[in-house]
């Protein structure tokens, strides 16, 4: 019903910053670990619906998408 996590779309998007460093001859175990920036929070609201649960307005309005 509610998930929050990592934004996958730009954690892939700086994979090829890393290739760049691969390739120009950094060794992989010296390139830093980054962990997710950005974070998103998700509403599915047809299965809140399905099981009868009202979704706060405030949890709404902070969600980044709902799914109606």
């Amino acid at each position: 019903m509610v998930a929050y996590g990592p934004d996958y779309v730009h954690m892939y998007r700086q994979a090829p910053f890393y290739v760049d460093r691969i390739l120009k001859g950094a060794k992989p175990p010296d390139l830093p670990v980054e962990g997710p920036s950005r974070v998103e929070l998700l509403v599915n609201l047809q299965a809140a619906k399905a099981l009868g649960i009202e979704v706060p307005l405030s949890l709404l309005v902070r969600a980044d998408e709902l799914i109606e």
